[in-house]
């Protein structure tokens, strides 16, 4: 997988609300669980793990949303782009939309989540699968493992 150049600037689908990226992911994933589907309108959604301290809103401010606040989900508050998510209790990384980013060709996901309620003709070159989320104890490796695989 290729890495990155840095730093990443980003902006929701107006450009009111931008975003930076500093600091290279520490992983990469898709989701296909049914919520990421209905809010990405898509077969999944894609993620960036990225640090905390690599991560800035430069312009705008991003509203809370979603069916579940306190999944952290962030969108531009006119055109509702979903951008990020800091999820509850995990403030030492921020999942960025990818896609959200000026250059995304970079990006691939490493692993993918809740293939059990992936559709079935949805496939990601992912080199891991987890039905659900990976045990918290395999993060450690995982991020070891993306961090070997980038060029």
């Amino acid at each position: 997988m290729p890495r990155p150049t840095l730093p990443l600037n980003g902006a929701c689908r107006c450009g009111r609300v931008q975003i930076r990226i500093s600091a290279p992911p520490l992983l990469t994933m898709a989701c296909h669980c049914t919520g990421c589907q209905r809010m990405s309108g898509s077969a999944y959604s894609l993620s960036a793990a990225i640090p905390s301290q690599g991560f800035a809103v430069t312009v705008g401010a991003p509203v809370v949303a979603g069916a579940s606040p306190e999944a952290g989900h962030h969108f531009c508050p006119d055109c509702m782009t979903w951008m990020f998510t800091r999820p509850a209790g995990m403030d030492f990384f921020v999942n960025v939309r990818p896609t959200m980013l000026e250059d995304a060709s970079w990006s691939s996901p490493f692993i993918e989540t809740y293939t059990s309620e992936k559709l079935a003709w949805a496939t990601t070159p992912a080199a891991h699968s987890y039905e659900k989320f990976p045990p918290m104890e395999d993060y450690e490796g995982l991020v070891a493992a993306y961090a070997a695989s980038v060029a």
